[in-house]
C-alpha cells in the first residue's frame, strides 16, 4: 500500500521538479512556452488534487505570508547576484547612461499609475493603494531569466538584454522606498513631517547605504579572492586556474554578507547585493572564476526557483484568487500592456536605440517573485487593509505576465536581433569598451603599434 504522507509527496514532486528542469529548459528554449508556464500549471494541479498538500494563501494566513517574504527574499537575493556577475560591461556613466531613465522615469511613473488605478478603480485605501504600486513597480530578476545577458565573458553586446538585466538589479532594491512609504502612509489622513522623514531616512540614506555597503565589501571580497587566495594558491586571475564550486560559497557568503551588513545599518540589501556583485565582476574581468561562481549561484537559483513555482500555483489552488474581480483582472492586464510599456518608451524616449529595440525593453517588464516578497513585507510590518484584495491583484498581474511573457519573450528576442535592433545607433565600435581588462590592453597596444 503506497503511502500517502503529504510530505513524502511534496518532496516527491520537487525531486522530480529539480531533475526534469534541466532538460526542460532547454528544450522550451526559444518556443512559446516557458519553464514557469509550465510549473506554475503542475503546481496548481499538484495543489488542487487530494493529496493532502497544505493550502497556501497569504492573505488569510500570516505565517504563509511570512515564509512567503523570507523565502522569496532568499531567491530574489540570489537572482540579484547571478545578475550582477553576469554584468561584463563596465561600470561608467557612458555605458550605463541608457538605465537611469527606467529607474527614475519608468519606475515612479508606474508605482504612480498603478496606485492610482487602485485607489480608483478597486476603491483600495491610499496606503493599500501605494503598497499595491510599490510591489507591482519592479521589473522581476527572477523570472526574467530568459531574457537577461548571459554568464560572464559573452562579449556579444546585446544592449536590450543589458538594459533588462541592470533595471531588475537594480530596481528590485529601489522599490523598497515606496513600500516603506505605503507602511508609513498607514493610518496617516494628511501629509506632514512623517513625509520629510520618509524622504531623508527611506529614499536617501538607506540607498546610499546600501550602494556604499555593496561597494565595500565587493571589493573587499573581490580582493579576497584575487588576492588572498591566489597568493595561496599560486594562481593568478588570468592564469591557469583549478577553481571548484567551493569557490561559489566565497561569492555567495560575500552578497550575503552585503545584504545583512546593508540591513543592519538600515541600508537596502537587495541594493548592496546587485552593486556588490558588480563591483566583485569588475576586478579581474577576463577571469574565469566570474564564470564558474555564476554557475554555482544559478543553481542555487534553480533549485529554490522550482520550488518558488509550484508554491505558486500551489497558491492558485488554494484560493489567492478567490477574491479577483473585473476591475483587479483590468488593473492587471494594463500593467503589463499598457502602464509599464507607455512608462518605458517614455523613459526611452532619448535613448539611440532603434524604436523596437526601445519597445520591447518596454515591454518586457516582467512581474513575478518581488512582487509577492514586497506584498509580503508590507503585510508582515503594517495593518493594511483590504489583503484579499492586494493578493488577488498581484496574484493574477504575476500569472498574466508569466504567460503573456513567457509566450512572446522569446519570439521578441528573436525578431529584435534579426532586425539589429538590440544595439544603439553608432555605438558598434563601442564593443572594444566591452571587452575584458586584457583585450582591451591588447587593443590599446596593438593601435600604439
Amino acid at each position: 500500500m503506497l503511502d500517502s504522507d503529504p510530505r513524502l509527496i511534496a518532496l516527491l514532486l520537487f525531486g522530480l521538479g529539480l531533475v526534469l528542469s534541466v532538460g526542460l529548459e532547454r528544450w522550451l528554449a526559444g518556443k512559446y512556452l516557458s519553464l514557469p508556464i509550465l510549473y506554475v500549471a503542475l503546481g496548481y494541479a499538484a495543489f488542487s488534487l487530494p493529496l493532502g498538500l497544505p493550502s497556501i494563501n497569504p492573505a488569510g494566513d500570516m505565517l504563509d505570508g511570512v515564509t512567503l517574504e523570507y523565502v522569496t527574499e532568499f531567491i530574489v537575493i540570489a537572482s540579484l547576484a547571478g545578475a550582477g556577475i553576469a554584468i561584463d560591461r563596465p561600470v561608467s556613466w557612458a555605458n550605463w547612461r541608457q538605465i537611469w531613465p527606467l529607474l527614475v522615469i519608468a519606475m515612479p511613473l508606474t508605482i504612480i499609475a498603478v496606485a492610482l488605478l487602485g485607489w480608483w478603480g478597486l476603491g483600495l485605501a491610499p496606503a493599500s493603494a501605494i503598497l499595491l504600486g510599490a510591489a507591482l513597480a519592479p521589473t522581476d530578476p527572477v523570472l526574467a531569466r530568459s531574457v537577461q545577458v548571459g554568464p560572464p565573458g559573452n562579449e556579444e553586446r546585446h544592449d536590450v538584454r543589458f538594459s533588462l538585466t541592470v533595471e531588475a538589479g537594480l530596481n528590485d532594491g529601489l522599490a523598497f522606498p515606496f513600500t516603506y512609504l505605503a507602511i508609513a502612509a498607514v493610518g496617516m489622513t494628511a501629509l506632514g513631517t512623517w513625509t520629510v522623514e520618509w524622504f531623508a531616512i527611506d529614499v536617501i540614506w538607506r540607498t546610499v547605504a546600501g550602494v556604499l555597503v555593496g561597494w565595500l565589501i565587493g571589493r573587499a571580497g573581490a580582493w579576497y579572492v584575487f588576492e588572498r587566495q591566489m597568493d595561496e594558491t599560486g594562481e593568478d586571475g588570468d592564469g591557469p586556474q583549478k577553481y571548484s564550486t567551493s569557490e561559489g560559497l566565497i561569492v555567495l557568503g560575500t552578497l550575503l554578507t552585503a545584504y545583512g551588513a546593508a540591513e543592519l545599518v538600515h541600508g537596502y540589501g537587495f541594493l548592496a547585493v546587485f552593486v556588490g556583485a558588480v563591483t566583485a565582476r569588475q576586478r579581474e574581468n577576463a577571469s574565469r572564476y566570474h564564470r564558474i561562481s555564476h554557475h554555482f549561484i544559478d543553481q542555487i537559483e534553480k533549485i529554490v526557483l522550482v520550488a518558488v513555482l509550484f508554491a505558486f500555483g500551489g497558491m492558485l489552488a488554494s484560493g489567492v484568487l478567490d477574491a479577483l474581480t473585473w476591475p483587479m483582472a483590468a488593473t492587471a492586464f494594463a500593467l503589463i500592456l499598457v502602464i509599464r510599456p507607455m512608462a518605458g518608451l517614455i523613459a526611452e524616449s532619448q535613448c539611440d536605440l532603434p524604436f523596437f529595440g526601445k519597445l520591447t525593453v518596454a515591454f518586457l517588464g516582467i512581474r513575478g517573485m518581488g512582487s509577492i516578497y514586497y506584498l509580503a513585507y508590507g503585510q508582515n510590518n503594517a495593518q493594511f487593509g483590504e489583503l484579499d484584495v492586494l493578493w488577488a491583484t498581484v496574484s493574477f498581474a504575476i500569472l498574466a505576465s508569466i504567460i503573456i511573457h513567457g509566450i512572446s519573450s522569446a519570439w521578441l528576442m528573436q525578431l529584435v536581433e534579426r532586425e539589429g535592433a538590440h544595439i544603439h545607433r553608432g555605438q558598434d565600435s563601442a564593443m572594444a569598451s566591452l571587452a575584458p581588462r586584457k583585450e582591451r590592453e591588447k587593443l590599446e597596444v596593438e593601435r600604439k603599434g
